[in-house]
């Protein structure tokens, strides 16, 4: 048997699956936790796509703007009783700061940077640890400009002013004005929290994902013993609904629940007289993508597996 309780209980989270038609999937796939998702996914036995928010690393995500240029930066801790220690969130709101203007996305070029009070953001993530007395790493960032037009941060479940543990930015291109964008921005940066777009339109969507539900939607329709004439289309039309819920254009607008993403920046920028042009966004959500740990759950879980 290759794998343990804790991959047990991690596909449960990600998948909302029973226990026990966890393990049996874990059986059927030797252990491998990805094909296991795919396989209670085809049986229909967990929601697609599924994000756990029970995720083990703790901190907060940063943003900051500064005309048509914003950033966003997420730094881990590994509880949250340090992510509302005041130094914690001193360090994390001025390492955001000094992030825009940082060029390109890389974390070892940010942690080389000059850091305000002196030495560089490195100097500085090494006292916060000595000092706090707790493991802390700055994990990614993203910055995103127009040539023209407005950066609009957003921050859900604010702990402070632009921290917490959503973080958003809209980069709007435009010569509409501030107030227009902005309120657009703020519009769309809410949709963008609450829908969790994969990528700003269907071609950017990353080809492995798209692959991987081409099939899964493959081995339902085979399922269902439909001419393969049938199952092909069926197969294309799961491919297309995919693509139309996950990428942030066509997406329906959660305030309105029927309008599309692209056809609320094209009506904003029709009443302000001048296109608006939704160029990039980002979304950052704390710990996302970080494995987890087993917790006291994991007795439960470790009986079902030696069952």
């Amino acid at each position: 048997m290759a794998y343990t309780a804790a991959d047990v209980k991690n596909l449960r989270e990600r998948t909302g699956a029973g226990m026990m038609d966890c393990k049996k999937a874990l059986d059927e796939t030797g252990g491998d936790l990805e094909a296991a998702v795919d396989a209670l996914r085809a049986r229909g036995l967990a929601a697609a796509a599924k994000k756990s928010s029970r995720t083990a690393a703790e901190g907060l995500v940063g943003v900051a703007v500064t005309g048509t240029r914003g950033v966003a930066v997420e730094v881990n801790s590994e509880t949250d009783f340090v992510a509302k220690n005041d130094q914690f969130q001193d360090f994390v709101r001025k390492t955001t700061e000094v992030a825009l203007g940082v060029s390109g996305d890389d974390v070892e070029a940010l942690k080389a940077a000059a850091y305000p009070t002196g030495g560089t953001v490195g100097d500085a993530l090494t006292n916060n640890v000595a000092t706090i007395g707790e493991n802390q790493q700055v994990r990614r960032l993203k910055t995103v400009e127009v040539a023209q037009g407005l950066v609009v941060p957003y921050m859900h479940n604010a702990a402070a002013p632009n921290l917490g543990k959503i973080g958003v930015l809209v980069a709007l291109e435009s010569e509409a004005s501030a107030d227009v964008l902005e309120a657009l921005g703020k519009q769309i940066a809410m949709h963008i929290a609450a829908a969790f777009p994969l990528a700003l339109n269907a071609d950017d969507l990353d080809a492995e994902l798209i692959e991987r539900e081409r099939k899964i939607a493959q081995e339902k329709a085979a399922e269902s013993g439909k001419p393969e004439a049938v199952q092909a289309k069926m197969v294309e039309g799961a491919i297309a609904k995919y693509a139309k819920e996950n990428a942030l254009l066509s997406q329906v607008f959660v305030m309105d629940n029927k309008t599309p993403i692209q056809q609320v920046v094209d009506q904003a920028g029709k009443e302000a007289g001048a296109k608006i042009v939704l160029k990039d966004y980002v979304r950052f959500q704390l710990g996302e993508g970080i494995e987890k740990e087993v917790t006291d759950f994991a007795a439960e879980v470790a009986a079902a597996v030696a069952g």
